[in-house]
């Protein structure tokens, strides 16, 4: 083997040997306290959102869909008319599809006429006239109802008591857990809060609608929550 390549190989070994008591040192593992916890403060829903349509049915595709154009054209109308802003509504499903029966039992079925549907998400921002605004659709030609759904406005604010109760919470079961392991909290190491979109809680399921007044609609109240995980020291 080459010199100078003998000399790498042992100044090699010689750093290894030097550096390896400083590896060898574990450093001491520091105690800590982890918990997660909620806090939920409790919220008047402002606003709700609608899930309703129109579906017309025909001989023909074309007969079906202009039929639906017409009554859809009259719902979105009577909506604007009744004070919903343009914004605030949405088409989220728009379909035209064969209706099939079956002449004889055994036999394939076969093509009968042909279903348009046209479906919006309505956002209605005062819930005082929520009941007057689902008695419209109903008298524009609405016939079908994909649920109704109340929400916070200001959710994000009004979340912050919940948030403010979490951690009061998580303390409370950290000097808990320390006490019963014979510690003490310490100062506070992290906090990190869990987050998810939530969604507008549903009312009503699917169904056809035919209501002959304003509908009695409650709001009632929805929950808040918010979820943190912190961690302290132990002394």
């Amino acid at each position: 083997m080459p010199k100078y390549l003998t000399s790498l190989t042992a100044a090699a070994v010689l750093m290894a040997a030097a550096l390896q008591p400083a590896f060898a040192e574990d450093k001491p593992m520091e105690r800590t306290v982890t918990v997660s916890a909620s806090g939920i403060a409790a919220a008047t829903p402002d606003q709700a959102s609608i899930q309703t349509g129109v579906s017309s049915e025909a001989k023909t595709a074309r007969e079906a869909l202009s039929n639906n154009s017409r009554a859809m054209n009259e719902v979105i109308g009577k909506l604007k008319a009744a004070g919903i802003d343009a914004k605030d509504i949405q088409t989220t499903q728009f379909n035209i599809e064969p209706v099939h029966t079956y002449p004889k039992e055994g036999q394939p079925p076969v093509v009968s006429g042909y279903r348009a549907t046209n479906a919006v998400s309505v956002k209605v921002r005062n819930l005082d006239k929520l009941g007057e605004v689902l008695d419209q659709l109903v008298a524009a030609g609405s016939n079908e109802m994909g649920g109704i759904s109340f929400d916070v406005s200001n959710a994000e604010t009004l979340k912050d008591g919940a948030r403010k109760q979490a951690m009061e919470n998580a303390l409370r079961r950290a000097k808990l857990y320390a006490a019963a392991a014979g510690a003490e909290v310490g100062e506070i190491v992290q906090i990190s809060e869990e987050t998810s979109f939530g969604h507008p809680r549903p009312m009503m399921g699917g169904a056809r609608m035919a209501m002959a007044e304003a509908a009695p609609i409650e709001r009632g109240s929805v929950d808040l929550e918010a979820r943190v995980t912190a961690t302290w020291r132990l002394k």
